[in-house]
């Protein structure tokens, strides 16, 4: 049972803190106001990418309980992973894409 504990908190400070720091930056642009240039919801979540996965990987290592650490991981990767879908799924109407022009 400890080894099998073992091998899920390494999931989760490993690939799966990986995975959920890039579904976090990918969502992060959806909810980020874009700056004066447009572009700052692209670059700030590219900066913060690493500031993500440290956060996550120091979580998984660090908190005594595993639930907490799963609950947070999977948390915010449904969280951003759905509003990448939805924005997937939901193209914009087609007069929201003419007042962009």
């Amino acid at each position: 049972m400890a080894s099998r504990r073992r091998w899920i908190r390494i999931f989760f400070a490993g690939p799966g803190a990986v995975i959920v720091a890039l579904a976090v930056m990918a969502g992060m642009a959806l909810w980020l106001p874009g700056g004066a240039a447009g572009i700052d919801n692209l670059i700030l979540p590219l900066v913060l990418v690493p500031l993500i996965w440290a956060g996550l990987f120091f979580h998984a290592c660090l908190d005594s309980s595993l639930a907490r650490v799963a609950a947070v991981a999977v948390g915010l990767f449904a969280l951003h992973a759905g509003l990448v879908a939805n924005q997937f799924l939901n193209p914009p109407a087609a007069s929201d894409v003419e007042t962009r022009k």
